[in-house]
């Protein structure tokens, strides 16, 4: 799915508000999550899941072709936990 298609699916269910509306709200949520991680806050959405920065640590390991060791830097990455009621139906499903 989507950023158009999550917009589309707003405007489809609700008719009285426009798709600039639409699509401007999505682009705010989308703002609110990013400036959430950024600051480093632990962002959650109750029925869906929460996001979270988490710092991955310097490592050296070989290059599959060559052997030679090569050194990946630190790095932050975003770790996603899908809620209990969202886990439910994909399981079943």
């Amino acid at each position: 799915m989507l950023k158009k298609d999550i917009i589309n699916y707003i405007v489809d269910n609700m008719p009285y508000l426009m798709k600039q509306d639409a699509s401007r709200a999505v682009q705010i949520i989308i703002t609110s999550l990013v400036e959430g991680l950024k600051n480093g806050q632990r962002v959650e959405i109750r029925g869906f899941g929460s996001l979270s920065v988490r710092e991955r640590r310097a490592k050296s390991v070989p290059n599959p072709k060559t052997g030679e060791m090569m050194h990946i830097p630190a790095r932050k990455s975003i770790h996603f936990t899908m809620s209990k009621s969202l886990k439910e139906p994909l399981i079943k499903g």
